[in-house]
């Protein structure tokens, strides 16, 4: 039974989305550890670590959202069938599963550094206040970007125990990338937020706006990362990387439009999980190579 509902709770906060985030947080620790010389000792366990701090603090934050926002779900026609609002498991479970994962959290935060266990309280925090910005703000999906863009600067401090201002130009990235395509997710919940008193970009510019909007964010993305390939000297197969995230963002934008957002969840799900992936797997093979001198 337990297991049961675990699995349950795992499809609930959609733990395949974990994917998001991390490799840029990945990114992130390879470019602290070429920065650092390429010391050998400890680096794979540090990359373990950042590995469950980024599951246990996304899991923590998605369970939050989750119980904080079942009565407006049950609300909704698009999410009355999630877990807690169906009945499908109970808040307690969820509140359960919120505190093991933020304890997972804690645990790899000390295990990382110092710096990292004093900072993790705050980076918690933020992940979670996410869930409440949508009832009062309509710039929350730039809260939720930022909620994901502190991952790389965090790796950072994790493998180097201090922060370089350069790291900085990912965050920002990964905060316009974020907000960007949350943008477009949440065009689909347009009546409904009109309706119930929510706040976000589509209610307040409306759909076409809203859209056109997202289109600037994910070019500042672009812009952030050629600054940071400068910043740090990436060479030619970072570039490759970033023209590749450039391609799928102008595909993601040429399959939805103000009426038609029939595709939003091929353009949120699967465009946005290829970005981060080929984006690590890029700039990490540039730094690996440029390690072996190829």
């Amino acid at each position: 039974m337990f297991f049961q509902r675990l699995q349950m709770t795992l499809d609930m906060i959609k733990f395949e989305h974990s994917i998001f985030a991390l490799p840029f947080a990945m990114t992130g620790a390879m470019l602290a550890w070429r920065n650092a010389g390429f010391p050998v000792e400890g680096f794979g366990w540090k990359l373990c670590w950042i590995v469950v701090a980024m599951v246990g603090a996304r899991s923590a934050g998605m369970a939050f959202n989750r119980i904080l926002d079942a009565d407006i779900d049950g609300r909704n026609p698009r999410t009355k069938m999630r877990h807690i609002p169906a009945g499908l498991l109970s808040a307690g479970f969820a509140w359960g599963f919120l505190i093991g994962m933020s304890a997972l959290f804690f645990l790899a935060a000390g295990m990382l550094g110092d710096l990292c266990l004093k900072l993790s309280p705050v980076a918690l925090g933020i992940v979670l206040a996410y869930s409440y910005t949508k009832r009062f703000t309509s710039w929350s999906h730039l809260v939720l970007g930022f909620a994901l863009g502190i991952a790389p600067a965090a790796a950072w401090i994790a493998v180097t125990g201090s922060l370089d201002p350069r790291i900085l130009w990912l965050t920002a990235a990964v905060t316009f990338w974020t907000a960007g395509f949350d943008i477009i997710y949440s065009c689909q919940d347009f009546a409904f937020d009109n309706e119930a008193g929510l706040h976000s970009i589509p209610k307040r510019m409306g759909i076409a706006a809203a859209l056109r909007l997202s289109r600037v964010l994910h070019l500042a993305m672009l812009v952030c990362l050629v600054m940071l390939l400068q910043s740090f000297a990436v060479g030619t197969i970072g570039a490759v990387g970033i023209a590749m995230v450039a391609g799928l963002l102008v595909y993601e934008h040429s399959i939805v439009g103000p009426n038609d957002l029939s595709r939003v969840n091929a353009a949120f799900f699967a465009v946005n999980g290829y970005v981060s992936v080929l984006f690590f797997v890029f700039w990490a093979a540039d730094v690996w190579f440029g390690r072996s001198g190829v």
